[in-house]
This record gives C-alpha cells, sequence and structure tokens, in this order.
C-alpha cells in the first residue's frame, strides 16, 4: 500500500511532516509522496523522517494553476529543493496566497466579522495560511458546529467570505518542476469541471504541455469515473497515479493509503504510473 498525495501542517494538513511519516509507516505504507500546496518547506523534515523509518518517500509539490473554469492542480514529484525557477515559483504563489487571505478578511469584515489574524497564523503551525484555517478559527470561535459548516456557510466558493485565487501558468509551473528534476502530473482531473464529452481534449492539451501522466483515483470521485479516468489515459499515452489527498482533521474522511470507494491504494500506482516517469527510485 502507498499514498502519493498528502498534505501537512507545512501548508494545509494537521500533522507534521515527521508525524504523518509515522502514520504512514504505522498505517502499513511501503511508501509515499508529500506534496503540501505551493510549499515545499516539510519536505526535508518528512525525507529524514521517513528514513529514520525505513519507508520510501518521494518529495512532491501540489501547484494551482490558472483555469477560467474549475481547477486545475499540478502535482510535482521528485523535486530538488533549492532549485531557482522553482523557488521563484513558490514564491509568487505565496505572493498571491497572501493576497488572497487579505481578501477574505476584508470580506469577513464587511460581514461585520473581524479576523484574529495572529490567531489564524497560529492554526496554522508556522506553516502557510489557507482557508482550512480560517474555517478552525470560525470552528473554535464558536460561530459554527465544524470545519464543514464553515466552508458551507462562509468560504466554499459562492459564499459570502469566498476569494477567488489567481494561479499559476500551466506551462511555467510544468517547466519550474521538469527544472528541479520532477515530474508533472494532473491532480484529481474532476476539479477541472468539465463534461467527459470534453474531457479527452482537455486532458490532450494538458498532455501537451507537458503532463504526462493524471491522478486517476482520488476520494473525490466514484470508482466507475477512476475507472473511465484510466481508459482516458491509456487512450491518450498518459500513466496514471493515485492517492488519498490525506489532510488530516480538515478532511477526517479521507485516509492514508485510501482512495476511492475506500480502497488501498495499489503499488502498482507508482510501479507503473509515477516510476517511469522519475527514472529513478524514490528515495
Amino acid at each position: 500500500m502507498i499514498d502519493l498525495h498528502t498534505h501537512s501542517t507545512a501548508s494545509d494538513g494537521s500533522f507534521p511532516p515527521q508525524e504523518l511519516a509515522a502514520l504512514a509507516a504505522k498505517g502499513g505504507l511501503s511508501l509515499w509522496a508529500l506534496t503540501d500546496h505551493d510549499c515545499i518547506d516539510g519536505l526535508a523534515a518528512a525525507e529524514e523522517a521517513s528514513a529514520a523509518l525505513s519507508l520510501a518517500f518521494i518529495p512532491g509539490v501540489e501547484l494551482a494553476v490558472e483555469r477560467a473554469k474549475g481547477e486545475l492542480h499540478l502535482l510535482g514529484y521528485g523535486i530538488r529543493a533549492g532549485d531557482p525557477a522553482l523557488e521563484a515559483l513558490l514564491e509568487k504563489a505565496s505572493a498571491e496566497r497572501a493576497s488572497r487571505n487579505a481578501r477574505i478578511c476584508r470580506l469577513f469584515a464587511e460581514q461585520g466579522i473581524q479576523v484574529d489574524m495572529a490567531r489564524v497564523r497560529q492554526l496554522a503551525g508556522g506553516g502557510s495560511v489557507g482557508r482550512p484555517h480560517f474555517a478552525r478559527w470560525l470552528v473554535e470561535c464558536g460561530m459554527v458546529k465544524n470545519v464543514q459548516q464553515a466552508f458551507s456557510r462562509w468560504l466554499a466558493a459562492g459564499r459570502p467570505c469566498y476569494a477567488a485565487r489567481e494561479g499559476l501558468d500551466l506551462r511555467e509551473a510544468v517547466s519550474a518542476v521538469r527544472h528541479a528534476g520532477g515530474v508533472p502530473v494532473l491532480a484529481h482531473p474532476l476539479s477541472l469541471y468539465v463534461s467527459w464529452g470534453k474531457m479527452p481534449a482537455v486532458l490532450e492539451e494538458i498532455r501537451d504541455a507537458g503532463v504526462p501522466a493524471l491522478e486517476a483515483w482520488h476520494p473525490g470521485a466514484r470508482p466507475a469515473d477512476c475507472r473511465r479516468l484510466e481508459r482516458l489515459a491509456d487512450a491518450l499515452g498518459m500513466r496514471v497515479t493515485a492517492g488519498s489527498d490525506f489532510h488530516g482533521e480538515a478532511r477526517p474522511e479521507r485516509k492514508l493509503g485510501i482512495t476511492a470507494g475506500g480502497r488501498p491504494i495499489d503499488g502498482r500506482f507508482y510501479t507503473e504510473g509515477l516510476a517511469p516517469l522519475l527514472g529513478k527510485a524514490a528515495r
């Protein structure tokens, strides 16, 4: 059992990288990847902890890419920390995140709610601040019962305090991942929000931008849709991966090593999907 899509406190997960490695080992995983949003701050700690546990580890990242409709997220695997092109891209993403957080605060103020940003940053545990941390602050203040309600009432798209993000350029993101020695993979394709009739053309466009694989199996999709994505990937000459998109307490329904339909993530998604593209073993 493996997991190629997880998040730590370096972005919007609830477990520090070291604890996440320990959870992966305790859960019986043989290999995992840390793919924090627009952030690689947790990779060194995750790699060190994994080595101590004799657990194979792949350093990764998840980048938000600009798209007129839906969401396009790009997973980057096997990246080198300290690469100047990737660092510059992450700094750009961090600046946009800070701008978005300021917009969220203004929207709350318009609703008569003054956000305690110092506390929100504390809830982020030193990692980058995102909507899940605003949600946890709302729960802590007693304004909502849980994180899900915080999103459905305030923070989800179309709700009063939702602020859209300006994503990165796809080719720029692909280039940065490649420059850092990594492999770009399309995350959760159903988040593109395109019809099945248009999906082949959209995936072909993304493939031609330099993305050779897609995450066909994700807990937000039905198994039948995951199998359909696998067939599309095969027709387009793309490889497939799978992940849990684990965040911890923020998304308690998601479990390490488990993907769509409650299925354990099989090692084939690494050996047949990602490994041939990496051209090297996970370290």
